[in-house]
């Protein structure tokens, strides 16, 4: 008899450099210090699990769009990492019914995410923020915030941190930020982007990690929420465990 099919919650959270096609990331003298990676702040109590994969937040508010990479300590770019974010909307509000200003992303090949969301609304008690949580593939998971630059209130708030603030350019209307995350892993061998190991055949009694993609039916899946496979659980029938690409 097959097994049943998984009823789960992901524990998935589930991002700046200008760089021309083909150029070599070349390693960043921001990240090379082990101080300098990343700093881990609250969740919040708005966090939902299972946001949408989109690199789009749409809604009423002024334009933003946030871009950069995830290093490793060696600075090399983690390709098929994590990224999960959420944020108040243009009135300071989370929908904490749906996924309005919800979403997850997976960095590109080079290690690169962009979103595209709105600056986020003010609430009591808190400055200028977007929450998310960022995983390389099988590690553990990094929850942070962002922060706005000459925001009034980040004086005032006991959570905010300097280290964490983007960079924030105008144009055209819209708002432009960028901030590069730096994860807690050690660096690989040199010659490309961490996490860029190519897509398996889908087997049974197999553990697979988040990130992980394999190949099922001529077709190409990426593991959502670690775990060990079996019969009955092929891709194609648990979108709860793997997403599609393409």
């Amino acid at each position: 008899m097959a097994a049943p099919i998984p009823i789960l919650v992901p524990q998935i959270p589930a991002l700046a450099r200008s760089m021309a096609p083909g150029q070599t990331l070349e390693p960043t003298p921001y990240c090379q210090e082990p101080e300098d990676r990343t700093p881990a702040q609250t969740e919040g109590p708005y966090f939902k699990p299972n946001s949408p994969q989109r690199d789009t937040l749409t809604g009423a508010g002024t334009r933003l769009v946030v871009s950069g990479y995830v290093f490793n300590l060696a600075c090399q770019p983690i390709a098929n990492a994590l990224l999960d974010f959420w944020q108040a909307d243009n009135n300071g509000n989370y929908d904490n019914v749906g996924y309005t200003f919800r979403g997850h992303q997976f960095t590109n090949a080079q290690g690169q995410y962009r979103l595209t969301t709105i600056v986020p609304g003010l609430y009591p008690g808190r400055t200028r923020h977007i929450h998310v949580k960022v995983q390389a593939p099988g590690r553990p998971v990094l929850t942070t915030q962002l922060y706005f630059p000459g925001e009034p209130r980040n004086n005032t708030d006991t959570i905010y941190d300097p280290r964490l603030l983007m960079t924030i350019s105008s144009s055209g209307g819209q708002r432009q930020g960028a901030f590069d995350f730096v994860l807690n892993i050690a660096g690989g061998p040199t010659g490309g982007p961490t996490g860029t190991a190519q897509p398996t055949t889908w087997r049974p009694n197999v553990l697979y990690q988040v990130g992980q993609t394999v190949v099922y039916q001529n077709v190409t899946y990426r593991c959502a929420l670690t775990h060990t496979s079996r019969v009955g659980w092929e891709p194609p029938r648990v979108p709860t465990l793997w997403t599609r690409v393409g």
